[in-house]
Protein backbone atom coordinates (compact mmCIF):
# COMPACT_ATOMS: atom_id res chain seq x y z
CA UNK A 1 0.00 0.00 0.00
CA UNK A 2 2.63 2.37 0.94
CA UNK A 3 4.14 1.72 -2.53
CA UNK A 4 1.37 2.50 -4.11
CA UNK A 5 0.66 5.82 -2.48
CA UNK A 6 4.34 6.65 -3.12
CA UNK A 7 3.78 6.23 -6.77
CA UNK A 8 0.83 7.61 -7.22
CA UNK A 9 2.35 10.74 -5.52
CA UNK A 10 4.85 10.65 -7.65
CA UNK A 11 2.86 10.73 -10.96
CA UNK A 12 1.03 13.01 -9.41
CA UNK A 13 4.13 15.57 -8.86
CA UNK A 14 4.99 14.75 -12.20
CA UNK A 15 2.08 15.91 -14.09
CA UNK A 16 1.81 18.95 -12.01
CA UNK A 17 5.03 19.70 -12.82
CA UNK A 18 5.04 19.40 -16.34
CA UNK A 19 6.13 22.51 -18.61
CA UNK A 20 4.39 20.75 -21.64
CA UNK A 21 1.35 22.68 -23.62
CA UNK A 22 -0.95 20.79 -25.78
CA UNK A 23 -2.48 22.75 -28.24
CA UNK A 24 -5.21 21.85 -30.16
CA UNK A 25 -7.67 24.33 -32.64
CA UNK A 26 -9.11 25.23 -35.73
CA UNK A 27 -9.03 28.26 -37.56
CA UNK A 28 -12.12 28.36 -39.95
CA UNK A 29 -10.70 29.70 -43.62
CA UNK A 30 -7.54 28.94 -42.91
CA UNK A 31 -4.78 27.65 -45.65
CA UNK A 32 -2.59 25.17 -45.16
CA UNK A 33 0.32 27.64 -45.85
CA UNK A 34 0.01 29.18 -43.21
CA UNK A 35 1.64 28.48 -39.52
CA UNK A 36 1.29 29.48 -36.07
CA UNK A 37 3.87 29.91 -33.87
CA UNK A 38 4.04 30.61 -29.98
CA UNK A 39 6.85 32.34 -28.45
CA UNK A 40 7.51 33.50 -25.16
CA UNK A 41 6.65 36.78 -24.15
CA UNK A 42 9.29 37.82 -21.45
CA UNK A 43 12.46 36.23 -22.93
CA UNK A 44 15.47 37.59 -24.19
CA UNK A 45 15.92 35.14 -27.30
CA UNK A 46 12.37 35.46 -29.38
CA UNK A 47 12.90 32.63 -30.59
CA UNK A 48 9.36 30.22 -31.75
CA UNK A 49 8.46 27.57 -29.67
CA UNK A 50 7.18 25.69 -32.02
CA UNK A 51 6.01 26.02 -35.56
CA UNK A 52 2.61 24.22 -36.39
CA UNK A 53 0.59 23.76 -39.40
CA UNK A 54 -2.79 23.56 -40.07
CA UNK A 55 -4.85 20.81 -42.58
CA UNK A 56 -6.84 21.15 -45.17
CA UNK A 57 -9.50 21.68 -42.26
CA UNK A 58 -8.08 24.52 -40.79
CA UNK A 59 -7.45 22.25 -37.59
CA UNK A 60 -4.16 22.44 -36.01
CA UNK A 61 -2.09 20.49 -32.99
CA UNK A 62 0.89 20.36 -31.34
CA UNK A 63 2.87 20.24 -27.82
CA UNK A 64 5.52 22.38 -26.57
CA UNK A 65 7.69 22.69 -23.39
CA UNK A 66 6.67 26.27 -21.72
CA UNK A 67 10.01 27.99 -20.32
CA UNK A 68 7.57 29.71 -17.77
CA UNK A 69 4.17 30.52 -16.61
CA UNK A 70 3.13 33.61 -18.40
CA UNK A 71 2.21 35.62 -21.24
CA UNK A 72 3.31 33.86 -24.83
CA UNK A 73 3.09 35.70 -28.02
CA UNK A 74 0.87 33.74 -30.71
CA UNK A 75 1.65 34.26 -34.49
CA UNK A 76 -0.11 33.79 -37.61
CA UNK A 77 -0.38 35.14 -40.99
CA UNK A 78 2.53 38.31 -40.29
CA UNK A 79 -0.16 39.57 -37.79
CA UNK A 80 0.65 38.71 -33.25
CA UNK A 81 -1.58 38.79 -30.39
CA UNK A 82 -1.22 37.53 -26.60
CA UNK A 83 -1.91 34.47 -24.88
CA UNK A 84 -1.54 32.97 -21.25
CA UNK A 85 -0.37 30.02 -20.88
CA UNK A 86 1.02 27.47 -17.89
CA UNK A 87 2.88 24.43 -18.14
CA UNK A 88 1.14 21.35 -18.10
CA UNK A 89 -2.13 23.09 -19.64
CA UNK A 90 -4.88 21.78 -22.72
CA UNK A 91 -5.46 24.31 -24.95
CA UNK A 92 -8.14 24.68 -27.66
CA UNK A 93 -8.01 27.82 -29.27
CA UNK A 94 -10.61 28.37 -32.25
CA UNK A 95 -10.96 31.57 -34.33
CA UNK A 96 -11.55 33.02 -38.06
CA UNK A 97 -8.61 33.15 -40.31
CA UNK A 98 -9.89 36.54 -41.74
CA UNK A 99 -8.90 38.05 -38.15
CA UNK A 100 -6.74 35.83 -36.30
CA UNK A 101 -4.97 36.12 -34.10
CA UNK A 102 -6.57 39.58 -33.24
CA UNK A 103 -9.42 37.79 -32.17
CA UNK A 104 -9.61 34.29 -31.03
CA UNK A 105 -11.65 31.70 -28.41
CA UNK A 106 -9.66 29.77 -25.96
CA UNK A 107 -11.27 26.83 -24.48
CA UNK A 108 -9.81 24.02 -21.73
CA UNK A 109 -7.49 24.54 -18.98
CA UNK A 110 -6.22 28.04 -19.72
CA UNK A 111 -9.83 29.57 -20.64
CA UNK A 112 -10.51 31.84 -17.20
CA UNK A 113 -7.04 33.48 -18.00
CA UNK A 114 -7.68 34.41 -20.94
CA UNK A 115 -11.02 35.58 -20.39
CA UNK A 116 -9.79 37.88 -18.18
CA UNK A 117 -6.96 38.73 -20.71
CA UNK A 118 -9.27 39.95 -23.10
CA UNK A 119 -11.86 41.36 -20.71
CA UNK A 120 -9.04 43.84 -19.08
CA UNK A 121 -7.49 44.53 -22.97
CA UNK A 122 -11.05 45.43 -24.21
CA UNK A 123 -12.02 47.40 -20.97
CA UNK A 124 -8.51 49.29 -21.48
CA UNK A 125 -8.92 50.39 -25.63
CA UNK A 126 -12.18 51.83 -24.46
CA UNK A 127 -11.24 53.74 -21.77
CA UNK A 128 -7.63 54.45 -23.25
CA UNK A 129 -9.64 56.98 -25.66
CA UNK A 130 -10.64 59.55 -23.05
CA UNK A 131 -7.16 60.21 -22.71
CA UNK A 132 -4.51 62.06 -25.17
CA UNK A 133 -1.31 61.36 -24.38
CA UNK A 134 0.23 63.92 -26.66
CA UNK A 135 -1.65 66.60 -24.29
CA UNK A 136 -0.71 64.93 -21.11
CA UNK A 137 3.28 64.81 -20.88
CA UNK A 138 2.59 69.02 -21.58
CA UNK A 139 0.40 69.50 -18.69
CA UNK A 140 2.06 70.95 -15.10
CA UNK A 141 3.63 67.85 -13.27
CA UNK A 142 0.79 68.06 -10.38
CA UNK A 143 -2.02 67.91 -12.97
CA UNK A 144 0.38 65.19 -15.50
CA UNK A 145 0.55 62.89 -11.52
CA UNK A 146 -3.50 63.64 -10.73
CA UNK A 147 -4.33 62.09 -14.16
CA UNK A 148 -1.73 59.07 -14.13
CA UNK A 149 -2.58 58.13 -10.38
CA UNK A 150 -6.77 57.82 -12.19
CA UNK A 151 -5.43 55.67 -14.49
CA UNK A 152 -3.77 53.39 -12.55
CA UNK A 153 -6.48 53.38 -9.63
CA UNK A 154 -9.56 52.91 -12.47
CA UNK A 155 -7.16 50.31 -14.12
CA UNK A 156 -6.42 48.14 -11.06
CA UNK A 157 -9.90 48.51 -10.25
CA UNK A 158 -11.34 46.74 -13.74
CA UNK A 159 -8.51 44.41 -13.56
CA UNK A 160 -9.90 43.18 -9.97
CA UNK A 161 -13.47 42.94 -10.79
CA UNK A 162 -12.78 41.15 -13.93
CA UNK A 163 -10.31 38.75 -11.84
CA UNK A 164 -13.31 37.57 -10.14
CA UNK A 165 -15.90 37.08 -12.73
CA UNK A 166 -13.15 35.26 -14.70
CA UNK A 167 -11.64 33.14 -12.08
CA UNK A 168 -8.50 34.24 -13.10
CA UNK A 169 -5.29 32.96 -11.10
CA UNK A 170 -3.13 35.11 -8.80
CA UNK A 171 0.12 34.57 -11.36
CA UNK A 172 -2.16 35.83 -14.09
CA UNK A 173 -3.57 38.82 -12.12
CA UNK A 174 -0.14 39.90 -10.71
CA UNK A 175 1.34 39.61 -14.62
CA UNK A 176 -1.70 41.50 -15.60
CA UNK A 177 -0.92 44.53 -12.90
CA UNK A 178 2.90 44.27 -13.52
CA UNK A 179 2.01 45.24 -17.25
CA UNK A 180 0.47 48.01 -15.91
CA UNK A 181 2.95 49.39 -14.49
CA UNK A 182 5.28 48.98 -16.83
CA UNK A 183 3.29 51.05 -19.23
CA UNK A 184 2.58 53.73 -16.93
CA UNK A 185 6.74 53.80 -16.28
CA UNK A 186 7.10 54.76 -20.03
CA UNK A 187 4.62 56.93 -20.25
CA UNK A 188 6.27 58.69 -17.44
CA UNK A 189 9.69 58.33 -18.76
CA UNK A 190 8.28 60.31 -21.81
CA UNK A 191 7.20 62.79 -19.48
CA UNK A 192 10.69 62.96 -18.19
CA UNK A 193 11.93 63.32 -21.21
CA UNK A 194 9.75 65.69 -23.19
CA UNK A 195 7.86 68.24 -20.79
CA UNK A 196 11.01 70.75 -21.04
CA UNK A 197 12.04 70.57 -24.56
CA UNK A 198 7.89 71.24 -25.60
CA UNK A 199 7.60 73.82 -23.05
CA UNK A 200 10.57 75.72 -23.57
CA UNK A 201 11.78 75.11 -20.50
CA UNK A 202 15.29 73.30 -20.64
CA UNK A 203 16.09 73.51 -16.79
CA UNK A 204 13.29 71.33 -16.25
CA UNK A 205 13.54 68.41 -13.58
CA UNK A 206 10.52 66.23 -11.70
CA UNK A 207 9.97 66.77 -8.38
CA UNK A 208 10.42 64.12 -5.42
CA UNK A 209 6.27 63.03 -5.61
CA UNK A 210 6.96 61.94 -9.46
CA UNK A 211 10.12 59.87 -8.47
CA UNK A 212 8.43 58.01 -5.27
CA UNK A 213 5.23 57.72 -7.39
CA UNK A 214 7.60 55.93 -9.79
CA UNK A 215 9.15 53.84 -7.07
CA UNK A 216 5.61 53.05 -5.85
CA UNK A 217 5.21 51.42 -9.26
CA UNK A 218 8.10 48.90 -9.15
CA UNK A 219 8.88 47.74 -5.70
CA UNK A 220 9.61 44.33 -7.02
CA UNK A 221 11.86 45.52 -10.00
CA UNK A 222 13.49 41.94 -10.71
CA UNK A 223 9.77 40.34 -11.07
CA UNK A 224 9.39 43.34 -13.24
CA UNK A 225 12.64 42.92 -15.10
CA UNK A 226 12.00 39.04 -16.12
CA UNK A 227 8.83 39.11 -16.79
CA UNK A 228 8.51 42.56 -18.94
CA UNK A 229 10.45 43.89 -22.12
CA UNK A 230 8.15 46.94 -21.70
CA UNK A 231 9.82 47.42 -18.56
CA UNK A 232 12.94 46.65 -20.31
CA UNK A 233 12.46 49.57 -22.14
CA UNK A 234 11.92 51.90 -19.55
CA UNK A 235 15.17 51.28 -17.56
CA UNK A 236 16.58 51.53 -21.22
CA UNK A 237 14.62 55.01 -21.77
CA UNK A 238 15.92 56.41 -18.15
CA UNK A 239 20.02 55.56 -18.76
CA UNK A 240 19.39 57.35 -22.50
CA UNK A 241 20.92 60.59 -21.69
CA UNK A 242 24.06 59.32 -19.38
CA UNK A 243 24.64 56.39 -22.22
CA UNK A 244 24.72 58.74 -24.94
CA UNK A 245 27.40 61.06 -23.47
CA UNK A 246 29.40 57.91 -22.51
CA UNK A 247 28.99 56.14 -26.10
CA UNK A 248 30.40 59.83 -27.26
CA UNK A 249 33.76 59.26 -25.76
CA UNK A 250 33.62 55.82 -26.07
CA UNK A 251 33.91 56.15 -30.04
CA UNK A 252 35.45 58.49 -30.08
CA UNK A 253 38.51 56.33 -28.84
CA UNK A 254 37.51 53.38 -30.42
CA UNK A 255 35.55 54.11 -33.73
CA UNK A 256 35.29 50.56 -34.50
CA UNK A 257 33.65 49.55 -31.17
CA UNK A 258 30.09 47.80 -31.43
CA UNK A 259 27.11 48.86 -30.30
CA UNK A 260 26.73 45.64 -27.64
CA UNK A 261 30.63 46.34 -26.56
CA UNK A 262 30.09 49.95 -25.45
CA UNK A 263 26.63 49.76 -23.73
CA UNK A 264 28.64 46.73 -22.06
CA UNK A 265 31.51 48.73 -20.97
CA UNK A 266 28.73 51.40 -19.69
CA UNK A 267 26.86 49.27 -17.71
CA UNK A 268 29.70 47.84 -15.88
CA UNK A 269 30.59 51.89 -15.13
CA UNK A 270 27.48 51.48 -13.24
CA UNK A 271 27.45 50.55 -9.62
CA UNK A 272 23.93 51.23 -8.69
CA UNK A 273 22.44 48.79 -10.85
CA UNK A 274 22.02 44.86 -9.98
CA UNK A 275 23.89 42.23 -11.95
CA UNK A 276 20.42 40.91 -13.19
CA UNK A 277 19.48 44.27 -14.56
CA UNK A 278 22.68 44.69 -16.44
CA UNK A 279 21.88 40.58 -17.91
CA UNK A 280 18.87 41.87 -19.02
CA UNK A 281 19.17 44.81 -20.89
CA UNK A 282 22.85 43.65 -22.33
CA UNK A 283 20.61 40.73 -23.90
CA UNK A 284 17.91 42.60 -24.55
CA UNK A 285 20.49 45.48 -26.74
CA UNK A 286 22.94 42.45 -28.16
CA UNK A 287 19.76 41.04 -29.65
CA UNK A 288 18.40 44.35 -31.35
CA UNK A 289 21.75 45.54 -32.35
CA UNK A 290 24.46 43.46 -33.34
CA UNK A 291 22.91 40.04 -33.92
CA UNK A 292 22.39 39.54 -38.04
CA UNK A 293 22.83 37.40 -40.91
CA UNK A 294 24.88 40.25 -42.04
CA UNK A 295 27.36 40.15 -39.43
CA UNK A 296 30.85 39.28 -40.42
CA UNK A 297 32.00 36.49 -38.70
CA UNK A 298 34.28 38.72 -36.67
CA UNK A 299 31.70 40.39 -35.36
CA UNK A 300 29.82 37.40 -34.48
CA UNK A 301 32.86 36.00 -32.50
CA UNK A 302 33.20 39.40 -30.64
CA UNK A 303 29.33 39.75 -29.73
CA UNK A 304 29.84 35.77 -28.12
CA UNK A 305 32.75 37.25 -26.02
CA UNK A 306 30.78 39.78 -24.63
CA UNK A 307 28.33 37.62 -23.73
CA UNK A 308 30.28 34.67 -22.40
CA UNK A 309 31.98 37.96 -20.18
CA UNK A 310 29.33 39.95 -18.90
CA UNK A 311 26.13 37.94 -18.66
CA UNK A 312 25.79 36.12 -15.41
CA UNK A 313 22.41 34.63 -15.67
CA UNK A 314 22.45 30.92 -16.95
CA UNK A 315 18.80 31.18 -18.36
CA UNK A 316 19.21 34.52 -19.91
CA UNK A 317 23.31 33.42 -20.93
CA UNK A 318 21.73 30.35 -22.81
CA UNK A 319 18.87 32.42 -24.31
CA UNK A 320 20.94 34.87 -26.05
CA UNK A 321 23.55 31.97 -26.65
CA UNK A 322 20.97 29.98 -28.64
CA UNK A 323 19.89 33.69 -30.46
CA UNK A 324 23.52 33.91 -31.96
CA UNK A 325 23.76 30.46 -33.27
CA UNK A 326 20.46 30.48 -35.06
CA UNK A 327 21.15 33.55 -36.80
CA UNK A 328 24.85 33.22 -37.35
CA UNK A 329 24.91 29.50 -37.89
CA UNK A 330 27.17 26.46 -37.07
CA UNK A 331 30.94 28.06 -36.99
CA UNK A 332 32.34 27.21 -40.02
CA UNK A 333 35.17 24.70 -39.39
CA UNK A 334 32.73 22.95 -36.77
CA UNK A 335 32.15 19.32 -38.04
CA UNK A 336 28.38 18.89 -39.81
CA UNK A 337 26.06 17.58 -37.44
CA UNK A 338 24.97 13.72 -38.66
CA UNK A 339 21.31 13.59 -37.96
CA UNK A 340 18.97 11.58 -39.40
CA UNK A 341 17.30 11.46 -42.70
CA UNK A 342 15.09 9.56 -44.67
CA UNK A 343 14.75 9.62 -48.78
CA UNK A 344 11.58 8.66 -50.53
CA UNK A 345 12.43 5.45 -50.83
CA UNK A 346 12.60 5.02 -46.81
CA UNK A 347 16.46 4.67 -46.82
CA UNK A 348 18.21 6.75 -43.60
CA UNK A 349 20.55 9.57 -45.26
CA UNK A 350 23.01 10.87 -43.48
CA UNK A 351 25.87 13.40 -44.62
CA UNK A 352 28.95 11.62 -43.26
CA UNK A 353 27.85 9.52 -46.53
CA UNK A 354 29.01 12.05 -49.20
CA UNK A 355 32.96 12.60 -47.69
CA UNK A 356 34.99 13.01 -50.27
CA UNK A 357 33.09 15.97 -52.73
CA UNK A 358 31.65 19.18 -51.09
CA UNK A 359 28.34 19.43 -50.64
CA UNK A 360 25.33 21.81 -51.68
CA UNK A 361 22.68 22.01 -48.75
CA UNK A 362 19.03 23.32 -48.94
CA UNK A 363 16.38 23.72 -46.43
CA UNK A 364 13.30 24.22 -47.53
CA UNK A 365 9.23 23.50 -46.96
CA UNK A 366 6.32 23.73 -49.11
CA UNK A 367 4.34 26.31 -46.99
CA UNK A 368 7.54 29.08 -47.47
CA UNK A 369 6.50 31.20 -49.34
CA UNK A 370 9.58 32.04 -50.99
CA UNK A 371 9.65 29.05 -52.77
CA UNK A 372 8.16 29.12 -56.08
CA UNK A 373 9.23 28.40 -59.58
CA UNK A 374 11.65 31.32 -59.33
CA UNK A 375 13.76 29.09 -56.53
CA UNK A 376 13.75 26.17 -59.08
CA UNK A 377 15.04 28.16 -62.30
CA UNK A 378 17.81 29.87 -59.63
CA UNK A 379 18.91 25.98 -58.35
CA UNK A 380 18.39 24.34 -61.81
CA UNK A 381 20.89 26.91 -63.23
CA UNK A 382 23.34 26.53 -59.98
CA UNK A 383 22.73 22.63 -60.27
CA UNK A 384 23.71 22.41 -64.06
CA UNK A 385 27.03 25.11 -64.16
CA UNK A 386 28.72 23.38 -60.71
CA UNK A 387 27.50 19.31 -61.82
CA UNK A 388 30.04 16.68 -60.93
CA UNK A 389 32.15 19.10 -58.63
CA UNK A 390 29.58 18.93 -55.79
CA UNK A 391 26.62 16.89 -54.20
CA UNK A 392 23.45 18.46 -54.15
CA UNK A 393 21.05 18.02 -50.90
CA UNK A 394 17.78 19.24 -50.38
CA UNK A 395 15.97 19.09 -47.01
CA UNK A 396 12.71 19.06 -47.17
CA UNK A 397 10.99 20.27 -43.39
CA UNK A 398 7.62 19.70 -44.75
CA UNK A 399 5.05 18.59 -41.60
CA UNK A 400 4.52 14.64 -43.09
CA UNK A 401 7.09 12.32 -45.50
CA UNK A 402 3.64 12.34 -47.84
CA UNK A 403 3.61 16.07 -48.09
CA UNK A 404 7.58 15.72 -48.31
CA UNK A 405 6.74 13.45 -51.04
CA UNK A 406 4.77 15.44 -53.11
CA UNK A 407 6.55 18.76 -52.85
CA UNK A 408 9.75 16.86 -53.97
CA UNK A 409 8.51 15.31 -56.77
CA UNK A 410 6.99 18.41 -57.93
CA UNK A 411 9.30 21.56 -57.08
CA UNK A 412 12.60 19.59 -57.92
CA UNK A 413 11.43 17.25 -60.44
CA UNK A 414 14.65 17.63 -62.93
CA UNK A 415 17.31 18.65 -60.46
CA UNK A 416 19.83 16.09 -59.71
CA UNK A 417 20.60 15.78 -55.92
CA UNK A 418 19.47 13.74 -53.02
CA UNK A 419 16.44 14.75 -51.98
CA UNK A 420 15.17 13.95 -47.47
CA UNK A 421 12.90 14.35 -44.97
CA UNK A 422 13.42 15.82 -41.55
CA UNK A 423 10.28 13.83 -39.54
CA UNK A 424 8.42 16.36 -37.82
CA UNK A 425 9.70 19.06 -39.96
CA UNK A 426 10.50 22.28 -38.15
CA UNK A 427 10.37 20.41 -34.99
CA UNK A 428 12.88 17.37 -36.36
CA UNK A 429 16.26 17.28 -34.63
CA UNK A 430 17.94 18.10 -38.14
CA UNK A 431 16.06 21.54 -37.67
CA UNK A 432 17.40 22.60 -34.08
CA UNK A 433 21.09 20.73 -34.76
CA UNK A 434 21.04 23.30 -37.72
CA UNK A 435 19.65 25.95 -36.16
CA UNK A 436 16.31 26.40 -38.83
CA UNK A 437 13.63 28.17 -37.86
CA UNK A 438 10.66 29.61 -40.52
CA UNK A 439 11.86 32.76 -40.99
CA UNK A 440 15.20 31.41 -41.85
CA UNK A 441 13.59 29.50 -44.87
CA UNK A 442 14.73 28.82 -47.47
CA UNK A 443 18.06 28.64 -46.53
CA UNK A 444 21.61 27.26 -48.19
CA UNK A 445 24.75 26.21 -46.36
CA UNK A 446 27.82 24.72 -48.16
CA UNK A 447 29.43 21.53 -46.31
CA UNK A 448 33.42 20.77 -47.58
CA UNK A 449 34.66 17.51 -48.77
CA UNK A 450 36.12 16.49 -45.24
CA UNK A 451 32.58 17.16 -43.79
CA UNK A 452 32.96 20.42 -42.22
CA UNK A 453 30.70 23.66 -42.11
CA UNK A 454 32.36 25.61 -44.78
CA UNK A 455 29.95 28.91 -45.05
CA UNK A 456 27.41 31.00 -42.76
CA UNK A 457 23.89 30.25 -43.58
CA UNK A 458 23.09 31.54 -47.01
CA UNK A 459 19.72 33.46 -48.42
CA UNK A 460 20.49 35.05 -51.63
CA UNK A 461 22.70 32.97 -53.93
CA UNK A 462 23.25 35.53 -56.10
CA UNK A 463 25.80 37.43 -53.56
CA UNK A 464 28.86 37.08 -54.07
CA UNK A 465 30.12 35.43 -50.54
CA UNK A 466 28.14 32.30 -52.28
CA UNK A 467 30.33 32.33 -55.86
CA UNK A 468 33.20 32.89 -53.34
CA UNK A 469 32.37 29.83 -50.89
CA UNK A 470 31.61 27.67 -54.15
CA UNK A 471 34.42 28.73 -56.30
CA UNK A 472 36.83 27.68 -53.27
CA UNK A 473 35.15 24.60 -52.54
CA UNK A 474 34.60 23.26 -56.08
CA UNK A 475 37.10 24.73 -58.49
CA UNK A 476 34.56 26.20 -60.91
CA UNK A 477 34.54 30.17 -61.50
CA UNK A 478 31.11 31.40 -61.42
CA UNK A 479 29.68 32.17 -64.85
CA UNK A 480 30.77 35.49 -66.30
CA UNK A 481 27.60 37.24 -66.26
CA UNK A 482 25.29 35.02 -63.63
CA UNK A 483 21.38 36.08 -63.48
CA UNK A 484 20.76 33.69 -61.14
CA UNK A 485 19.40 35.44 -57.93
CA UNK A 486 17.35 34.44 -55.09
CA UNK A 487 16.54 36.52 -52.40
CA UNK A 488 14.29 36.20 -49.83
CA UNK A 489 11.30 38.79 -49.03
CA UNK A 490 12.41 41.60 -46.87
CA UNK A 491 10.51 40.51 -43.32
CA UNK A 492 12.01 37.19 -44.01
CA UNK A 493 14.86 37.12 -41.47
CA UNK A 494 13.32 39.21 -38.86
CA UNK A 495 13.24 37.83 -35.42
CA UNK A 496 9.21 38.14 -34.13
CA UNK A 497 8.66 40.76 -31.51
CA UNK A 498 8.05 39.81 -28.20
CA UNK A 499 6.00 42.82 -27.65
CA UNK A 500 3.48 42.87 -30.24
CA UNK A 501 1.45 46.15 -29.88
CA UNK A 502 -1.26 45.51 -27.71
CA UNK A 503 -4.08 48.34 -26.55
CA UNK A 504 -2.41 49.00 -23.19
CA UNK A 505 0.80 49.65 -25.49
CA UNK A 506 -1.02 52.16 -27.41
CA UNK A 507 -1.48 54.55 -24.23
CA UNK A 508 2.10 55.22 -23.70
CA UNK A 509 2.23 56.93 -27.84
Amino acid sequence: MKKYLLLLLVAISFVSCSKKVEVTGKISGGSPLERIEFIEGSGVATLPLINIGLDKDGKFSGNFDAPKNGIYVISFGGKQNLIYLKGGEKVNISGNAADFPMEFVVTGDAKGNNDFLKQTQRFLQSYAQKFNMQEMVTKKETDFLKDIQKIDNDLTKNIEEVAKNTKADNDAIKWKKNDLASTLLNVMAQYKMNYGKLTNNPSFKVSKAFTDYENKLQPNKDELLQQSPSYRNYLLSTMGEDYMKFSATKMKANPDAITSEVFADFLNSKKDISQLEKDYLLAYVIAQSDISPSATPEIAKKVSTIVDKNIKDATVKADIQHLIFVINGLKEGDIVPDVALEKADGKSFKFSELKGKPTFVMFYASWNPYIAQSTVSVLRDVEKHYAGKINFVFVNLDDTKEQFAKTSKSLLNGIAGTNVYADKGMNSQAAEKFGIYGFKLPSFLIINKDGKIASKPIYNLGEPEFVTIMTKETGVSAPVAPQAELKVGPDAMKVPNPTPETEQSKTSK
